[in-house]
């Protein structure tokens, strides 16, 4: 992974280009025929996937192609549950089955993140301006090396590794640094229960 510097002016460069973070699929939906829910307020309902190796550590992935990091994540299609779309994203962005992992903990309220009005597909209907996040922290159950990237046709990410807890705050493009701050607090917790229980792994 890049030094801080570089990494920060990467991420920032990719801001400028949503194609290359913004995982939203149109409005009108997708080649599989699905469509995904953007509430009245504009924003896109979504989950966003923490996963834990149960050491204390998570898996952050590489965008495909760039410099750009995050955790998984991806729309709720339309008549699908939270949960629903929590399994079908796993399995789709990073390889992994319902078998493979155990939900620790979900965020208790849907967080929110604005896109950069620079950066919204003005010609979608209706707007989407921004996300609108469930989250969930994952402990891997099952073998790291099932995660892959290939299961769905059109991977997000090329690449992944075990970091710190708490890095992903300021390596994640900035406009979604509240988010992560906010999921990462809520999770912590159970966090430091893994560390303590791997004696600081």
């Amino acid at each position: 992974m890049q030094d801080s510097d570089h990494s920060h002016a990467a991420q920032e460069k990719i801001a400028e280009n949503p194609r290359l973070w913004n995982n939203a699929r149109p409005n009108s939906g997708n080649l599989r025929g699905r469509r995904t829910v953007v509430d009245k307020d504009g924003f896109r309902s979504n989950i966003a996937i923490v996963i834990s190796d149960g050491l204390g550590r998570v898996l952050f992935a590489k965008r495909l192609g760039q410099q750009a990091w995050q955790f998984p994540q991806g729309g709720i299609d339309e008549g699908e549950s939270v949960e629903q779309a929590l399994y079908r994203e796993l399995y789709e962005e990073v390889g992994l089955e319902r078998s493979d992992v155990r939900i620790i903990q979900r965020t208790k309220k849907w967080l929110r993140y604005r896109i950069p009005v620079s950066m919204q597909r003005k010609n979608s209907k209706p707007l989407c301006i921004g996300q609108k996040q469930k989250w969930f922290f994952l402990e891997l159950t099952g073998d790291a090396s099932k995660v892959s990237f290939d299961t769905s046709g059109t991977p997000e990410f090329d690449g992944w590794e075990w970091v710190n807890y708490w890095y992903p705050i300021n390596a994640v493009v900035s406009f979604k640094r509240n988010v992560y701050r906010h999921a990462l607090q809520e999770f912590s917790e159970k966090n430091m229960r893994f560390e303590q229980q791997s004696g600081g792994a």
